[in-house]
């Protein structure tokens, strides 16, 4: 991973740690994971019930599906294996619920506990196709693992 990448992940950690999982801090969370890659969209969605529900987002555009069943969606699949899901053109994969329509690819990375039981999901999209690399899966793999706390 690049020497850029890993401060930016230091950062995210940091600001994780320091200050709590407050709605504003959560926002800023999810906004700083956008920027240090670039991406459109970034969400973190936690389990409640049996519904993926957002718990912050970049942007102030609210996506189409704020709530859904764990059984649907990309997150419904990466729950079902435990592992995160790259698709590199949504409008291929059945799977998709179309949050925005400039949606082109999407990446999903489980969020767990120290006990590996899946909490929620970080989502981040792209308005172009096939635009998530390995860096990107393990850059917001750590950035998971960083803020899974704040979904306990």
């Amino acid at each position: 991973m690049k020497e850029t990448t890993c401060k930016k992940l230091q950062d995210i950690g940091g600001f994780a740690l320091a200050g709590g999982c407050t709605k504003k801090r959560m926002k800023q969370l999810v906004e700083m994971i956008r920027a240090a890659r670039d991406y459109r969209w970034v969400a973190v969605y936690k389990i409640i019930k049996d519904e993926f529900v957002i718990m912050a987002e970049t942007g102030n555009e609210p996506p189409a599906y704020a709530r859904f069943p764990i059984t649907q969606g990309l997150c419904g699949a990466a729950l079902d294996s435990g592992k995160p899901i790259i698709v590199g053109d949504v409008a291929k994969d059945v799977r998709y619920l179309p949050a925005f329509h400039t949606t082109r690819s999407e990446i999903i990375v489980p969020m767990s506990n120290d006990h590996r039981h899946i909490l929620g999901m970080l989502d981040a999209d792209s308005d172009k196709l096939n635009a998530f690399s390995d860096e990107d899966l393990q850059f917001l793999e750590r950035a998971a693992g960083l803020i899974a706390h704040c979904l306990h």
